[in-house]
């Protein structure tokens, strides 16, 4: 295995490569649909590793990609799933880039371009890795799956949809081999809602004086001015939470409600009749989707009740979403890490014999789409090259040492977790 290993130093040029091969692929999302050339190549690379394929178009221009490679004694050894998305963040024009963004360039020991961090270096090295592998006969006795998604950053779930299809939720482990800093990682979780303010009534904007003077006898409201105090409900509501709730590794507070986008009325004429408020709730690892958005229905019906319009009129709730393109809501669940787990310390101890630094365990302050494959009950990490502050960024980039250690524990990783046997 040393030799192997070995290669990924001595190969270091086919990797960069690689790289940029999957960088010079434009696949922002917004705008999406946009991934068919870079999946058909992960699908080409991953056949002729050996792999069978399974491609099929979560959206037009959009498929997922996954290759199943069977293991030698399935029955009696531990599967992998390795996890990563295909699409990109969105590049503005004004944003000043060194170069085109998707013209990948090579300096100064990293390799710069959109995605290089996120998380086409991690995508990459994930296949080199299995390409070392097969080129160098190493059988694997326990399944490999690698899910090539898209849609994770405008919430459009591929990792969701790929779980759900023909068993992809069966392994023994997953990694997510999305943006850490090569640290090994769980993750708070995300959901979007809408928020509506409706009545039954509309007025003319003349009707203003009447509905809030004394003897006007007419009970209106105005749905913007309503909406006020559902966000007063809802700073009481955060920062209860930020004193009632902490998790480990996260700074107290972290659990927030943003009122991130404010629609109403219809016209300077009309008293506003209906008003929606789109909040973004970030909650902890220990905590699910569902139940965070029940606590902030609770929270807000009790305010509407002490409101004398509101009561009659109460607030109504919509949740989370395929797509932040097509419906505007997307979930990501959260991600709790076992640091006790097989497959994490493993993963630990492979990292510290490759990288000679110890593993570091902790929480990611973003999300992935790694909570997903940790709902449909496979135990999961994040693990993969780049930093948070190169993701997203103008010039993003990734150290090509980072990308080097991370390919080699990932390599190191499959082959001992594959040679990992199954509790009888």
């Amino acid at each position: 295995m040393e030799d192997v290993l070995r290669q990924v130093d001595e190969r270091q040029d086919e990797l960069i490569e690689l790289v940029q091969t999957l960088i010079k692929f434009e696949t922002p999302a917004p705008p999406a649909r946009n991934t068919n050339e870079a999946q058909a190549f992960v699908a080409d690379f991953l056949k002729d590793q050996g792999f069978s394929i399974d491609r099929w178009d979560v959206y037009p221009g959009d498929p997922n990609v996954v290759g199943f490679l069977n293991g030698t004694d399935s029955k009696n050894y531990k599967s992998l799933i390795i996890n990563g998305h295909m699409d990109v963040a969105e590049v503005s024009e004004d944003e000043n880039w060194e170069k085109d963004p998707f013209t990948p360039i090579v300096r100064d020991g990293a390799i710069i371009g959109r995605g290089a961090a996120d998380m086409k270096g991690g995508m990459a090295g994930a296949l080199f890795a299995i390409q070392l592998l097969r080129e160098n006969g190493v059988e694997l006795p326990g399944d490999l799956t690698l899910q090539s998604v898209i849609g994770e950053e405008v919430g459009e779930a591929g990792t969701l949809q790929a779980c759900k299809r023909n068993g992809g939720a069966e392994a023994d482990f997953a990694v997510v081999v999305d943006t850490s800093d090569l640290h090994i990682q769980g993750q708070g979780g995300v959901i979007t809602g809408w928020i509506t303010i409706k009545s039954d009534k509309t007025f003319h904007d003349a009707m203003r004086r009447k509905m809030i003077h004394a003897g006007g006898k007419v009970v209106g409201a105005s749905a913007i001015e309503k909406m006020m105090k559902v966000m007063e409900g809802l700073q009481e509501l955060e920062r209860h939470w930020a004193v009632t709730k902490s998790y480990p590794g996260y700074p107290a507070g972290t659990n927030t409600i943003n009122p991130a986008v404010i629609e109403g009325g219809r016209h300077a004429a009309f008293i506003a009749d209906e008003c929606r408020l789109w909040i973004t709730v970030h909650f902890y690892p220990n905590e699910t989707h569902e139940q965070v958005a029940k606590e902030v229905e609770a929270h807000i019906l009790n305010v509407a009740k002490g409101d004398i319009w509101l009561k009659d009129n109460p607030p109504t709730f919509t949740w989370g979403g395929t797509s932040m393109i097509e419906e505007r809501g997307e979930i990501f669940p959260s991600l709790e890490v076992d640091p006790d787990h097989e497959g994490v310390q493993l993963l630990a101890g492979v990292h510290e014999r490759v990288s000679g630094e110890r593993a570091t365990i902790d929480v990611s302050p973003t999300v992935t789409d790694g909570g997903w494959l940790g709902d449909a009950g496979i135990p999961t990490v994040i693990y993969g090259p780049g930093d948070l502050n190169n993701a997203h960024a103008v010039n993003e980039q990734v150290s090509i040492e980072q990308l080097v250690y991370y390919t080699k524990t990932l390599l190191q990783f499959i082959c001992e977790w594959s040679n990992t046997r199954k509790k009888t």
